[in-house]
């Protein structure tokens, strides 16, 4: 299994005023192409550990074969599958009809489950012989949980207080804790 961005989020979950004036109480504007670097990093860390996507970005994953079972997605919320395409046989590239299955995206992760009465196709042997485009995240920034928005506002006030300061990194880190808290009663575990 192999997963690539194919778009990626068009807009942070938390705005660079909103961090400056309100959170990190920064009085003037020099800091914020700075502050826009430490939201976007914050994000991802924050993503990362809770298992999800915040704001809409679109992914493809990369299977070698169809699996027994269902498709899992990872990184939820699920919002659609654009398409399910495989290599055939014969090597040639074959998108699979909507038809053949069915959407999951109520359950987190959201799945693909086959339609009744359908198998898998049979695909080429070589790796990363079936793509699945899709559609993952709340939405806009407004949509994305409070719960979210206030670990990334922790993770930025830790990055910009304390830029440098290399003998941190490795020290138990009392925000990272808080973080975790706020995200862990849904995050999603990785398999």
């Amino acid at each position: 299994m192999a997963l690539k961005i194919y778009a990626a989020p068009t807009e942070e979950p938390v705005f660079v005023d909103d961090a400056t004036k309100l959170h990190l109480r920064a009085e003037s504007d020099i800091d914020d192409d700075l502050i826009a670097l430490y939201i976007q990093a914050a994000r991802i860390f924050c993503e990362d550990y809770h298992g999800r996507k915040y704001i809409t970005q679109t992914w493809d994953l990369y299977l070698d074969a169809f699996p027994c079972g269902d498709i899992i997605l990872p990184y939820p919320p699920l919002q659609s599958v654009t398409h399910v395409k495989y290599k055939d046989t014969a090597g040639v590239l074959q998108t699979w009809a909507a038809t053949n299955y069915v959407v999951d995206s109520i359950s987190e992760p959201g799945r693909i489950s086959l339609a009744y009465g359908i198998s898998y196709p049979s695909t080429l042997d070589e790796i990363q012989s079936v793509q699945i485009r899709y559609v993952c995240g709340y939405g806009l920034a407004s949509s994305v949980p409070m719960h979210a928005k206030q670990a990334i506002l922790l993770k930025l006030a830790d990055l910009y207080e304390n830029r440098g300061d290399a003998e941190r990194a490795f020290v138990t880190n009392t925000k990272d804790d808080a973080i975790h808290s706020l995200l862990g009663a849904d995050r999603i575990w990785p398999v």
